[in-house]
């Protein structure tokens, strides 16, 4: 299992963002996925999922209407779209496999995860 993400940086308030997870090792087209993320001294959070089809999308209250998930199958591919970005949306981003939200799937600190891609807001 192998899980890379991609797409972070330096981005200021109200900008925009879109991260990448690129997925090899296994048949991504039959497991849900989640995107994830850690701030600072801060525990792992779960940020969005996605049903195996792309039929079914969650969101944290926090980041509801101001990002996107979304997947290609064809691609092998994970996708967060950060709009409206603000300060407290700084963390490491993690895409992890078979999580579908904080209460249904694979539990989060037991899922494969990448290394991570760094976003930072900040003006």
């Amino acid at each position: 299992v192998q899980l890379v993400e991609s797409g972070g940086g330096l981005a200021q308030p109200g900008g925009s963002l879109r991260l990448s997870c690129a997925a090899s090792g296994f048949d991504f087209s039959v497991w849900a996925m989640s995107w994830a993320r850690q701030a600072p001294g801060k525990g792992l959070e779960w940020v969005s999922g996605i049903y195996s089809d792309g039929g079914g999308t969650f969101y944290a209250d926090s980041v509801k209407d101001r990002f996107t998930i979304s997947r290609d199958n064809a691609k092998n591919t994970l996708y967060l779209q950060m709009n409206s970005l603000k300060p407290e949306d700084t963390a490491i981003y993690y895409c992890a496999r078979g999580t579908l939200s904080s209460v249904y799937g694979v539990p989060l600190g037991q899922a494969a995860r990448g290394q991570g891609t760094q976003v930072t807001v900040s003006s």
